[in-house]
């Protein structure tokens, strides 16, 4: 009897703990370093060979993930997410409009780019906003990146596991907005009223605010070609181009310049994601090379094949114990062999992002923006986050699991 298959799944289960903790204790790893390191190791003990890595590295992805992030820093060196901030200052003149507009920029934002990014550029410029009008910071701290984990979720851009879904799946990206983009829109409505509930001596009806002045200098030419070259990607995704390739080519446009270095903008592309998807890929090829896929398939196959809300169920948890990406990684050799694989990509591309909003610990975006307020004196706590957190998530996924029983 051959032991391999049970080192590998030790090597497998350490590594996503590592993931979900984000760390080791006594050692400098991230969660990048963890599962390039847990993947190697399964390559060295021959759990998964050379070319079985190679062929798990899911190429269609990490090109989508790379472009995103060129375009994204494009847009934020022509000043593009500055000037959308202005825009919300000035056409909020109370509280409650002021957190509609935050959730609502933060939502449609997300759903065209990256999520992280989103609450990356927005978490500086939100605090400078409510902190200026004297307002409670942790509403609309909340409602930034509980809006960019709900509105992630109406695209396969919008975060990084629905596109490790639009590359598996092959729905159409004018067919995977037009399921989720209505469970992403009451999602945001949601989160709205609950936080207004939640915190209603922040949002008292009568309320004004005097709006702050904030200074933008837009680098104008960079701004109108980032704008064209993503409006020519998102064209071509509505007319069903290759999505890879579409913003491959936006992001090679944006890289033919005589302006910007070159440097400036690999600088801030996020090349240790990348390494943490690659070395995930490897993980769950490993899954399947050693044969767990299928007794993984055996026992979740009674849950997952009964229907929306079981799949979202435990999609649920499973995303809370390692994590949204890992999640769907776990799925991924699993739902080409449920009843309805259609319907469960879109469960699980809205079941594991929606499930980001649970806990402070849900979502990498959660964790920037709990760090970016700390570093300016304001503590989010995971108590406190939990008040508005657990109610915006149940109800979100109550509607979207209503929402595609019906039209799935």
């Amino acid at each position: 009897m051959s032991f391999l298959p049970y080192i590998a799944l030790a090597l497998i289960a350490g590594t996503l703990v590592g993931v979900a903790v984000g760390r080791y204790p006594g050692l400098r790893m991230n969660r990048a370093t963890i599962a390039l390191v847990g993947a190697t190791l399964l390559i060295v003990i021959g759990a998964i060979s050379l070319e079985e890595a190679y062929a798990a590295l899911d190429l269609d992805t990490l090109v989508l993930l790379l472009a995103m992030m060129v375009i994204n820093v494009n847009l934020r060196l022509a000043g593009f997410f500055q000037i959308v901030g202005r825009r919300v200052v000035r056409w909020a003149h109370s509280p409650r409009q002021l957190l509609g507009l935050i959730i609502v920029v933060s939502g449609v934002l997300s759903a065209l780019f990256l999520n992280d990014t989103i609450v990356l550029m927005f978490t500086p410029l939100v605090l400078e906003i409510v902190l200026a009008l004297r307002r409670h910071p942790i509403p609309y701290l909340v409602g930034l990146v509980a809006a960019a984990n709900i509105g992630s979720a109406a695209t396969i851009t919008g975060n990084p596991q629905n596109m490790l879904i639009g590359a598996a799946s092959g729905i159409p990206y004018a067919a995977f907005v037009a399921k989720l983009a209505p469970v992403s829109l009451a999602g945001l409505a949601i989160a709205w009223g609950v936080l207004v509930v939640v915190y209603r001596g922040e949002f008292r009806r009568g309320a004004t605010l005097d709006a702050p002045d904030l200074p933008v200098r837009p680098y104008r030419p960079l701004l109108l070609k980032s704008l064209i070259a993503t409006a020519g990607m998102l064209a071509a995704f509505l007319a069903g181009a290759p999505i890879a390739l579409a913003a491959l080519a936006a992001a090679a446009l944006l890289l033919i310049t005589r302006r910007i270095k070159p440097q400036r903008v690999f600088r801030e592309v996020d090349f240790s994601l990348l390494v943490f998807f690659a070395g995930l890929f490897v993980v769950t090829g490993a899954i399947e090379s050693t044969g767990w896929s299928e007794r993984l398939f055996a026992l979740a196959a009674p849950v997952t094949g009964a229907g929306v809300a079981p799949l979202a169920g435990v999609a649920v948890v499973l995303s809370n114990l390692v994590s949204n990406v890992p999640a769907v990684l776990l799925f991924r050799p699993l739902v080409p062999h449920l009843p309805n694989p259609g319907q469960a990509w879109l469960t699980l591309a809205m079941a594991t992002t929606f499930a980001g909003n649970l806990t402070l610990l849900g979502s990498v975006a959660n964790l920037i923006v709990a760090e970016s307020a700390r570093s300016r004196g304001v503590q989010l706590s995971f108590g406190e986050y939990l008040r508005a957190g657990v109610p915006i998530t149940l109800l979100s996924l109550g509607v979207g699991i209503a929402w595609l029983s019906l039209v799935t």
